[in-house]
């Protein structure tokens, strides 16, 4: 059963596309569920990030698994059919490839990112509790997390990057001189990416005040409080913008969370200070005619991205060692991957084996009991050995051999010759 990837990327699709295909956390369960439905599909993993959605599966018939991936994504979109043109399908090697390719880092805008790693993980985990990834998927997944750890430890791929968050400081930071200090700083989402830009906001210099406004005011309050700022209920945002200098947004709403009525609502005064909104989430949390208003600058992912795109010259050099990495790495998952697939057949013919031996001393049993117990475990011990002994060659056989069509006829072999 081949493992297929299906999905969209940044770099295939403008933002408009990649808002429509997101998935928040509170969505994945649903959507697995769905994916559950298709009777081509028996595993799947769904990785959506604010760059990039990719549906992976393992499809018992191929064509019919992609086109239901096809029609699961395109229901998202008024307009199915154009979707078909961008989506990226990828199977089998290929596929398990561009996992470990996504994992390590090296297929994302931030080369080298740490945070893509943990999306990885994550998805991964939503997937096994929904019951929607089984032992394909969960066997890749685990592989291309370890792939992904391994290229961060034994390369420069991720030195001098952490995430897409300090990209986010890293941007409002030159945009303003080279320093936030003295700057009054909101940041909308108390999640991981916000806890992410809070964490750099404290290399952006001293800041004048600090506040992070969340749906839940006392996780807002003490990831603000861990770094000398204030929390905020979501509902007091737009008082909280009257003297903003900067606005980091990075929630998971499935909507527009600021308009341009509510921007000059909250900045009524006159005249109102300049802001600069760095709106880092997917969907974007911030309506982008607000950018049309005097003294508002809004830099959005695609800004992100291409400030991304100019600092990357020094990690460009560890491509290459990433994937030396991952094509180890591929060796290893394909190597294990066929003693599973041959795992079945060699489990059967032990347990066979081992009924018949479990039979023959039970029809002696009465002979046995006139024996001591040394005797009776020495009787035990050489029916294993003997049995041991004969099963060994023809697994080592189909163990190394898994995978291939001689695998195949060795198997098949066993099974009829055996009974299995």
């Amino acid at each position: 059963m081949p493992v297929v990837v299906v999905g969209l990327h940044e770099r295939d699709a403008p933002l408009e596309v990649l808002e429509r295909l997101a998935f928040s956390a509170e969505e994945l369960p649903k959507a697995l569920a769905g994916l559950g439905d298709s009777p081509h599909l028996s595993e799947a993993v769904v990785l959506s990030t604010c760059m990039r959605t990719e549906v992976y599966a393992v499809a018992e018939r191929f064509h019919d698994g992609v086109a239901d991936i096809h029609r699961f994504l395109g229901e998202r979109l008024d307009d199915p059919a154009g979707l078909a043109g961008s989506l990226v399908v990828s199977h089998d090697g290929s596929a398990v490839r561009h996992v470990f390719e996504v994992a390590s880092g090296i297929d994302s805008p931030v080369l080298g990112e740490g945070e893509i790693l943990r999306q990885v993980r994550a998805a991964h985990e939503v997937a096994h509790h929904a019951g929607a990834a089984g032992p394909v998927l969960d066997g890749l997944f685990r592989h291309a997390v370890g792939v992904g750890r391994r290229a961060r430890a034994e390369t420069g791929i991720a030195r001098g990057v952490t995430s897409l968050a300090h990209v986010a400081v890293a941007l409002a930071t030159g945009q303003l001189g080279g320093s936030l200090a003295g700057r009054n700083v909101v940041v909308v989402g108390a999640g991981e990416v916000g806890e992410e830009i809070v964490d750099a906001l404290a290399g952006a210099g001293d800041l004048a005040d600090l506040v992070v406004v969340s749906r839940d005011r006392r996780k807002a309050g003490a990831l603000a409080g861990a770094h000398h700022g204030r929390g905020a209920a979501l509902s007091e945002l737009n008082s909280m913008l009257a003297d903003a200098d900067v606005l980091f947004s990075a929630t998971a709403a499935p909507g527009i969370l600021l308009g341009p009525e509510d921007l000059d609502r909250a900045r009524a005064k006159s005249p109102p200070r300049p802001l600069l909104i760095v709106d880092v989430a997917v969907p974007r949390d911030v309506d982008p005619a607000v950018a049309s208003l005097p003294d508002v600058t809004l830099r959005d992912v695609d800004d992100l991205r291409a400030l991304a795109e100019r600092s990357m010259a020094t990690r460009r050099a560890e491509i290459d060692r990433v994937r030396g990495i991952i094509d180890e790495e591929l060796g290893r998952y394909f190597l294990a991957a066929r003693g599973r697939a041959a795992a079945p057949v060699i489990a059967a013919l032990h347990s066979h084996a081992e009924q018949i031996r479990a039979g023959e001393l039970a029809r002696i049993g009465s002979v046995l009991a006139r024996l001591g117990e040394d005797e009776r475990a020495a009787v035990e011990s050489a029916t294993r050995r003997i049995v041991a002994k004969l099963v060994h060659e023809p697994t080592v056989q189909v163990k190394r051999a898994a995978g291939s069509p001689r695998g195949e006829r060795l198997a098949e072999a066993l099974r009829a010759l055996f009974g299995l």
